[in-house]
């Protein structure tokens, strides 16, 4: 039986990465609005084009790995070309790929991000799957639970089975569409979550959906009604302000962002994840976990690609000797 430190739970896909530029005047950003806007059927020149290993849980398995942890994935994916560029990338980092189901004549699952001005946006594919990957012959001492696409339930379930019979502590990640749609087993994960991690605006949603209450404006106070939930630690990104843990006995946190050029967002909040659990689990105290995921992300978003820029561990060592 195969035995990991960590097992991500989710996606992993392709990720077709477009830099556009305004030097000839056909791509601008409304400044009121924040929309990004061409004319419909234009013929737009592109600056750069760079293809990627993407998705949450693809991403995180990575930024462990290349962190000392021993981390695998369990994801569907297609058995296309772009299937075997996913593989191969897997393969490269040196993760197992086991428990990666290949769905036979299906296609990846892709995204395509057009970066503008140090910013994306993001259209994102989900190929719906059946999730048919499976992990039960294996012994994961942490799960990091994450996004997955359309019937997702049915793997949640089974991730918080696995948790309860195999004892394994769970970190969990809702993504955007488990929070939308306010499915019971999200209340039953974040029953039995060890680590929460979230953005300042998924915690207020996960208040809003599951206490009726209103979200507070104070980081504390909607560290504790996120808390009220069920998991033993909150943390909370906030972009620029840093991000903010809630741990056991009520200890509060708070790390600023560490200097960085901002090339490119994405993957910036998989990345503090994967610093701050890769951290936490070679028992790195929670203020200095913070540092590991806040100098992670400032690597992500430095280069194009949420994995580009992961840091491994000297590199990372290097970066908390300098403070």
């Amino acid at each position: 039986m195969s035995s990991y430190d960590v097992l991500t739970i989710g996606d992993a896909k392709l990720d077709t990465f477009l830099t556009l530029s305004d030097v000839h005047g056909k791509v601008r950003l409304d400044a009121e609005s924040h929309e990004l806007c061409f004319k419909h059927g234009e013929k737009i020149s592109v600056e750069h084009t760079y293809f990627s290993l993407g998705g949450n849980a693809a991403n995180v398995a990575v930024g462990l790995t290349r962190l000392g942890v021993k981390a695998t994935i369990a994801a569907e994916i297609g058995d296309d070309e772009f299937a075997l560029k996913i593989v191969n990338v897997l393969a490269r980092e040196h993760i197992d790929r086991a428990f990666i189901n290949q769905a036979h004549g299906e296609e990846s699952s892709m995204s395509v991000i057009i970066n503008f001005k140090g910013d994306r946006t993001i259209f994102s594919e989900h190929v719906k799957r059946a999730h048919n990957f499976h992990y039960l012959d294996s012994e994961a001492k942490w799960l990091y639970l994450t996004s997955l696409g359309e019937e997702w339930n049915n793997p949640y379930e089974r991730a918080i089975h696995y948790s309860k019979e195999h004892n394994a502590h769970l970190a969990f990640n809702p993504g955007t569409r488990q929070l939308a749609q306010k499915y019971a087993v999200i209340k039953d994960a974040l029953t039995i979550t060890e680590i929460l991690f979230v953005n300042k605006e998924e915690a207020e949603q996960l208040v809003k959906d599951y206490t009726h209450d209103k979200p507070s404006n104070d980081m504390k106070e909607l560290l504790s009604q996120v808390a009220e939930l069920g998991p033993k630690m909150v943390v909370i990104t906030n972009g620029r302000y840093g991000s903010y843990v809630l741990a056991s006995e009520k200890r509060y946190y708070h790390q600023d962002i560490f200097p960085s050029i901002i090339v490119e967002r994405t993957g910036a909040g998989d990345a503090f994840a994967s610093g701050f659990l890769a951290g936490f689990v070679q028992d790195v105290p929670i203020q200095e976990a913070m540092q590991w995921g806040t100098f992670n992300a400032g690597g992500v978003v430095a280069q194009i690609g949420a994995q580009a820029g992961l840091l491994n561990k000297s590199q990372m060592e290097e970066k908390i000797k300098s403070l």
